[in-house]
């Protein structure tokens, strides 16, 4: 707290915009020593530099708008992307909704696009620092004079929070875990608050509350639409839409994002899987948003492609096909999966810069890559998966995706 005091002064947001941006630890060490050279506090200096190094990192996130942002490393490693919180705001207004209650703000990542998009926001956050921090960001939609509508920032838990003026609710629940991957299941007990009270509001008021990926699809509510999101190939998140903010029919999607494009998958429920077929010509790897989604089986009837293994999410067709909601391989070759069969085949073809992918194998891409021989000029995809009872190992290129 006393770093964000010495901060939030004229002279340390001076200091700090004046600093430019910061991108190595050497960076970092080399700015230390010429600011306390000049005279300032440790905790200034600690304060600036950390913030201009996060101002560096968060612009993958959020664009220009980074470099007049203020962050905590947990804040900036939790926020939703610029891009992804867009399409939350573009939600809200489609559905007719003109204020919203961001409870479990974070450093108001969310809420910008909410204000952004011209919506009156209130902002909530339990954390006092994370709530300071959120109201410098969201500064410029305040209210003008302390009067009219805009984003309002209250430090305050979601449960405590006053939504009479609020027509919808978005909540990003606190993870009690350090961080949240794609592959591990996250439960109910990984939330605060609670999500039996998060679903409990939602049944009453149009709400998004946005999930690990990983969530326990089981514990989701039945009426509410989940939506799972991929961005440049990483899902990202889950979001649970209800009420007005649900759309009719719509009990499962995938948004793929890529750049500043967007596919989106949709439908009622899970899809059923297509029938498996031999390997073909080409081999394609579903979006993660698609897997999550359960909507392989769609895909793969848009594809007229079929599954590799009814147990591996791995599509295959002998024609050639360009979609935004899966990555096309080219089959080369197939071999069992040992280290001396794949060297030859890699020997021959010339390869020496392989991307290892692998499904349904207990394999250590890292560790099996030191076992083969890599010598030639020449690119390639190993793609290691159990077709059946066997596992097999797949040499591919990568088709590029359609423009």
């Amino acid at each position: 707290m006393s770093e964000l005091q010495a901060l939030l002064t004229p002279d340390g947001l001076e200091l700090l915009d004046g600093l430019g941006p910061i991108e190595s630890t050497a960076e970092v060490a080399r700015a230390v020593s010429r600011l306390r050279a000049a005279g300032h506090s440790p905790d200034l200096v600690s304060a600036v530099v950390g913030q201009a190094h996060l101002r560096t990192k968060a612009t993958a996130k959020f664009g220009a708008f980074a470099a007049r942002m203020l962050f905590t490393r947990a804040g900036l490693e939790q926020a939703t992307r610029l891009g992804v919180a867009v399409r939350h705001a573009q939600r809200m207004r489609r559905a007719g909704i003109t204020s919203v209650a961001d409870l479990g703000c974070g450093i108001g990542g969310d809420a910008l696009a909410f204000a952004g998009a011209g919506l009156d926001v209130l902002a909530v956050d339990a954390d006092e620092v994370t709530a300071a921090i959120a109201a410098y960001n969201l500064a410029p939609f305040g209210p003008v004079d302390g009067e009219g509508t805009g984003a309002v920032v209250r430090h305050s838990t979601a449960e405590e929070a006053d939504l009479s003026t609020s027509g919808a609710v978005w909540m990003d629940p606190a993870r009690r875990t350090s961080g949240h991957s794609e592959t591990r299941r996250v439960s109910a007990d990984d939330y605060s608050p609670s999500l039996d009270w998060a679903f409990d509001l939602a049944a009453r008021v149009p709400t998004g509350i946005k999930l690990g990926p990983a969530h326990d699809r089981d514990a989701l509510p039945d009426d509410a639409e989940a939506q799972w999101v991929s961005a440049d190939g990483s899902v990202v998140e889950l979001v649970v839409w209800t009420g007005a903010l649900a759309r009719s029919g719509v009990r499962r999607a995938a948004l793929v994002m890529r750049g500043d494009k967007s596919h989106e998958l949709t439908a009622g429920a899970d899809a059923e899987d297509a029938s498996t077929r031999e390997l073909g010509a080409f081999l394609h790897e579903p979006d993660g948003a698609v897997i999550r989604a359960r909507l392989i089986g769609d895909v793969a009837r848009s594809l007229d492609a079929g599954m590799l293994d009814p147990r591996i999410a791995y599509l295959t067709s002998d024609a050639a096909v360009t979609s935004p909601f899966v990555q096309t391989f080219r089959v080369r070759e197939t071999m069992a999966a040992n280290p001396k069969a794949i060297s030859a085949v890699l020997k021959s073809e010339g390869i020496g810069t392989l991307e290892i992918k692998k499904r349904g194998v207990d394999i250590d891409p890292a560790a099996f890559r030191k076992k083969l021989t890599l010598r030639g000029d020449r690119s390639a995809t190993l793609i290691l998966a159990r077709i059946g009872d066997q596992r097999r190992a797949i040499l591919a290129d990568r088709v590029p995706p359609a423009a």
